[in-house]
């Protein structure tokens, strides 16, 4: 089977992300790269899902960690018989997908068609470990193929000689524009907004970039402003979470107030992804709160004094007043006609 991770960086190959492989998952502990290349290894699927909670993975890569769970799952019951099999798999498929909440239904979309692949080979009498695996590397082919037509898109939009603004770790367009770009023969700088508490910007997004080759500067999230009134930022992008039909998206905590200035100073901020037809306006959106003790400190170095609180929201919504255009597969719609994204008739992504 041909692999869509051709040409990656390290961190978008699919043995980098998360892989299945004699009874057990491993998976890039994105929290310490590049400082270290480490991976976490799991025993059980419920150690995957853990993982997943843990931020061991995070942007796109729970897709491919809860497809690897799922094979981990179908070999941890593979001497159960043929009814507690099914009911086993029917949990994992829940449990994996419901590791973090706000993107549950992308996730559940990708366990429960593992879950049907290991069916239908038991049923068959074949192997549904070897099963899950290949429908999971099938979902990863589909989607950094649909996602290499919104690197295609965005890659337009961006000026030759520009300069662009990212938000998070957008994982798989983070690739796919780079070979965009790469193949329209067009350069441009990257500055990355650090993202704090985890500092995904800084630690994933500028590292792919520069990896490429791009000419990439990170900022504190505070320095945001700045560099869109002086350092000639064209145009701000973010991946999204969740988007939902109404036009408003779910992204990295910190979308919002980039939205805003990038309003403020006149500069189109585009997302890119997938609408989802489940999520029909912004009160589907689930805000996952995570412990805010990861806010005081980082890496076990504690910064804040004893008695402070924080808050640790994960995701802001984003409303589509502020967003200039949803970047799609299918080219790109204004935030308020992404029901038109359908038109063309329902499409296999995850």
């Amino acid at each position: 089977m041909r692999r869509m991770d051709e040409n990656m960086p390290f961190l978008l190959r699919y043995e980098n992300v998360a892989w299945y492989e004699n009874g057990a998952v491993r998976i890039l502990d994105r929290r310490v790269y590049p400082a270290e290349v480490r991976f976490v290894e799991c025993g059980s699927y419920h150690e995957v899902a853990q993982a997943i909670a843990d931020m061991v993975t995070q942007s796109a890569g729970p897709y491919t960690a809860v497809g690897m769970g799922m094979a981990l799952a179908a070999h941890e019951c593979r001497e159960k018989g043929r009814a507690e099999q099914s009911a086993f798999l029917k949990r994992a498929s829940y449990d994996l997908s419901h590791a973090r909440p706000t993107a549950a239904n992308r996730y559940g979309t990708v366990t429960e068609d593992c879950r049907r692949a290991a069916e239908t080979a038991m049923e068959a009498g074949s192997d549904p470990v070897r099963s899950v695996v290949e429908a999971t590397v099938e979902s990863l082919n589909r989607r950094y193929s649909a996602m290499q037509l919104v690197g295609d898109h965005l890659a337009e939009l961006i000026p030759d000689g520009g300069a662009i603004l990212t938000q998070c770790f957008g994982e798989t367009i983070i690739g796919t524009v780079m070979r965009a770009a790469r193949k329209l023969g067009k350069e441009f700088r990257v500055f990355c907004a650090e993202t704090r508490p985890y500092l995904q910007g800084a630690r994933l997004t500028a590292g792919c970039f520069a990896e490429m080759g791009f000419d990439t500067t990170v900022l504190t999230d505070n320095m945001a402003a700045y560099a869109m009134e002086r350092e000639g930022i064209d145009l701000v992008t973010s991946a999204a979470d969740t988007i939902a039909m109404d036009g408003h998206i779910a992204n990295k905590i910190g979308t919002f107030q980039l939205a805003i200035l990038a309003k403020y100073f006149e500069i189109p901020y585009f997302v890119t992804g997938i609408p989802d037809r489940d999520k029909q306006t912004k009160d589907d959106i689930v805000i996952e709160l995570r412990d805010p003790a990861q806010v005081l400190s980082f890496r076990g170095i504690t910064h804040a004094a004893a008695g402070v609180k924080a808050i640790y929201p994960s995701f802001d919504v984003t409303p589509p007043h502020l967003i200039s255009g949803v970047v799609t597969d299918r080219g790109t719609f204004t935030p308020y006609t992404l029901e038109h994204y359908f038109d063309a008739g329902e499409k296999k992504f995850y």
